[in-house]
């Protein structure tokens, strides 16, 4: 059985550990949806304060992001590239911090509840394998420090997927 062990001295202590359990988890495992799922899992367990923790992959056939494993309640199964937050920070390859989604031209709102996000896109080989959005009810949930933090699991996570 698997604890998510929370750090509760510093952000940058918990992020690291939470990053730590995250390469423990995924260890040895090849599946791509085991891994998000459970990279979904273990965020939404770690994070406070958020309504939604999730991925959206990559279709290039389409050309949008297509809804992935997530923890939270239903959602968006398509988003074009360059639209929403998702869709800008996946075709521009840059995180996204935003403290008031509805301040965010384009916005697209998959739960109402939502006020503040934060998209990383996930690339590898310079390859667009598609984002991890996390959503929070309180606006300026997210900050750089978040950023940093999540820039780094999601690092983390490129090596098994």
């Amino acid at each position: 059985m698997f604890k998510v062990e929370k750090y509760e001295e510093s952000k940058d202590k918990g992020y690291t550990l939470v990053t730590k359990q995250l390469s423990a988890l995924l260890e040895g495992e090849p599946n791509v949806i085991a891994n998000l799922s459970n990279a979904s899992a273990l965020l939404n367990q770690f994070l406070d304060r958020t309504n939604w923790v999730g991925f959206y992959l990559y279709e290039e056939e389409s050309n949008e992001l297509v809804l992935g494993p997530f923890q939270g309640l239903p959602a968006c199964v398509r988003i074009p590239l360059g639209k929403g937050v998702c869709g800008t920070a996946a075709s521009e390859r840059k995180t996204r911090l935003v403290e008031d989604v509805h301040a965010f031209p384009g916005h697209i709102a998959c739960d109402a509840a939502s006020q503040s996000e934060i998209v990383v896109p996930i690339v590898k080989d310079d390859k667009l394998i598609g984002v991890l959005d996390i959503d929070s009810p309180e606006k300026g949930r997210f900050d750089e420090e978040d950023q940093h933090h999540l820039e780094r699991f999601v690092e983390e996570l490129v090596r098994h997927v």
